[in-house]
């Protein structure tokens, strides 16, 4: 079963965490905030959805394991 959790470096966290406080959720990477932009977003829900994904979202703040 695969698992995803934060970036285990606990500034990165720090740092986007603030920026999703300042986007009110959306991701801090992207321009556009709209349903697909809101954290966890559309593109990594899509990454982890596949058995073989493994890696970080696009913002850094998560990580898929196998």
């Amino acid at each position: 079963m695969s698992k995803v959790r934060f970036n285990e470096d606990e500034k990165i966290v720090q740092a986007l965490k603030e920026s999703l406080k300042k986007k009110n959720g959306y991701c801090p990477c992207k321009i556009i905030q709209n349903e697909d932009t809101k954290c966890m977003c559309k593109e990594f829900r899509e990454q982890i959805a596949d058995p073989e994904f493994e890696g970080y979202c696009h913002c850094k703040l998560y990580y898929k394991e196998k």
